[in-house]
């Protein structure tokens, strides 16, 4: 092979001087540049020792040098770009035996391209199963490796799921902030194949581009004050008594909720059936409902798969069934709950 771990290699586009600290395969290396690690094709790179000696070096003319001459302050380092943190996959690529190229697995890295220290807690799920999860630190612009996923259980419904934290806590900023990376079959493959197209080497989602501020339901603030602002206060243990009574069974079909369906488009029906279906679970946990049905029809089966991934990432929710029912059929799914 022309290059060895600890090389010292030239990036041919940016012309920036680097190390080879890794090998990912036969075409890809691990190179760190200023403190930085990213991956690279072998062709992009090359001997620094070529450029230097056959780049004519210009001769300099004399300085000039004057009685007040005052010395220039020394330029500081150049400021790097802050546009968030994204989660980043590259594609480990190999040859099977009919010399075909095929991905072997995607290293999955959290990229942190801003100035601040983020606590994160990750999990990996497949079809909603926890599957592998890690909690850690990662420092401002560091790309940080969590781990490799083979590409064949990439079509089990992966979701990569993140709860970041400040390591340094702000008064006027959120306790915690989650984002999650579902990604589907068709579109990995098709952002792959982009990858092959454009000579890259990996790709990334971004998670989000600036830590959010507090809710207005974070913010607490005095009672008198609001008291005094004509907000009404209540005792918690008596909160129930103001709320809008549960339901055992909510109907989602669409002209139950709807005057006339028919001026709606299909995303503003599903969008409207999943707004009463978290009203009517967030009465069913207030008033300590046991369990709850939800009816949500057969069809093409999208409103009951959006309704079963949310239930999965609610800490309320014991179990749920969606089995064959005399009065529903197989279009109602039964909550059962846990206090």
């Amino acid at each position: 092979m022309k290059f060895q771990v600890g090389d010292k290699v030239l990036v041919l586009h940016s012309e920036e001087e680097g190390i080879i600290v890794d090998f990912i395969n036969k075409q890809m290396a691990m190179i760190e540049v200023r403190g930085v690690k990213f991956p690279v094709y072998l062709d992009q790179i090359d001997f620094p020792y070529y450029k230097q000696f056959t780049q004519k070096k210009k001769p300099q003319p004399p300085a000039k040098k004057y009685i007040d001459d005052v010395h220039k302050e020394k330029p500081g380092r150049e400021k790097k770009e802050e546009n968030g943190i994204w989660l980043n996959f590259l594609p480990v690529m190999d040859i099977d035996e009919f010399g075909d190229e095929y991905v072997e697995k995607l290293k999955v890295y959290l990229v942190n391209n801003s100035s601040t220290v983020y606590k994160f807690d990750y999990k990996l799920t497949f079809f909603g199963e926890a599957d592998f999860d890690l909690k850690n630190v990662v420092q401002p612009f560091e790309n940080f490796y969590i781990h490799d996923v083979a590409f064949g259980d990439m079509s089990d419904s992966p979701a990569f799921e993140f709860d970041f934290s400040l390591e340094k806590p702000e008064k006027n900023k959120a306790g915690h902030f989650k984002a999650v990376v579902k990604l589907k079959p068709k579109q990995l493959f098709s952002r792959i194949e982009e990858l092959k197209k454009k000579n890259e080497a990996s790709f990334s989602y971004l998670l989000f581009e600036k830590y959010p501020d507090k809710s207005p339901e974070e913010i607490r603030l005095p009672l008198d004050k609001l008291a005094g602002k004509g907000f009404k206060i209540y005792n918690a243990k008596e909160a129930r008594k103001h709320l809008e009574p549960a339901r055992s069974v909510v109907d989602l079909h669409i002209e139950k909720l709807a005057d006339d369906p028919s001026r709606m488009s299909n995303f503003e029906m599903l969008t409207l059936q999943l707004k009463t279906f978290e009203k009517f679970y967030d009465l069913a946990v207030a008033h300590t409902q046991p369990h709850l049905v939800i009816i949500h029809g057969v069809g093409t089966g999208r409103l009951r798969d959006e309704i079963h991934d949310a239930l999965r990432h609610k800490k309320e929710v014991s179990y749920f069934i969606n089995q064959y029912d005399p009065k529903y059929g197989y279009g109602a799914t039964e909550i059962f709950f846990k206090y």
